[in-house]
């Protein structure tokens, strides 16, 4: 099952060790430090941390107290649903922030071009500017739709459109 795990993850771009140490953690059904991490993977310690730091940022793993120990134990979200979120949401913000940044840069450029022409300037390179100007108003408008997108699977809505039901009541549906 480990194994399955790591190469979904792959699905979500997301490496194998990372898969595969959410599989192991996920399996073991309680915390784990990178000591043990370690053990079981026979990776360093370092590369634990590595990857540990890693599952913190994609929001799929948590730091957890363990009374008594003084080391640090993580935890993985056991709901399929909210991993998938999670991956999802962390992966694409990443990607709207990086293009959004980008068109601005590059409207601030159409912009000087659209500042700079004047009337001896060809219809030509008018009409390019316009164009790049159109196109970067599509990215925008694309990327926003993504960034409200985002917002729908992390606000929650997306299971009234498409709600998880239980493996019985699925299993009846594909009997049909």
């Amino acid at each position: 099952m480990t194994d399955r795990i790591a190469d979904n993850m792959e699905t979500f771009g997301v490496s194998s060790t990372v898969g595969r140490l959410l599989g192991i953690i996920y399996m073991n059904r309680e915390s784990m430090t990178l000591d043990s991490l370690a053990e079981e993977t026979g990776m360093s310690k370092t590369r634990m941390s590595q990857v540990m730091r890693q599952m913190l940022a994609l929001n799929i793993a948590e730091k957890e107290f363990v009374k008594g120990s003084r080391k640090e134990h993580y935890n993985v979200e056991s709901d399929y649903a909210q991993t998938f979120i999670s991956l999802f949401t962390t992966n694409w913000k990443d990607v709207v922030s990086r293009n959004m940044t980008l068109e601005r840069r590059l409207r601030e450029r159409v912009e000087q071009m659209n500042n700079a022409v004047t009337d001896a300037t060809p219809q030509e390179i008018v009409e390019r500017i316009e164009t790049l100007s159109n196109e970067l108003d599509a990215w925008q408008a694309y990327y926003n739709w993504i960034d409200r997108l985002v917002d729908f699977f992390e606000s929650g809505k997306i299971f009234d459109h498409v709600p998880i039901q239980d493996s019985h009541k699925e299993d009846n549906h594909h009997e049909k």
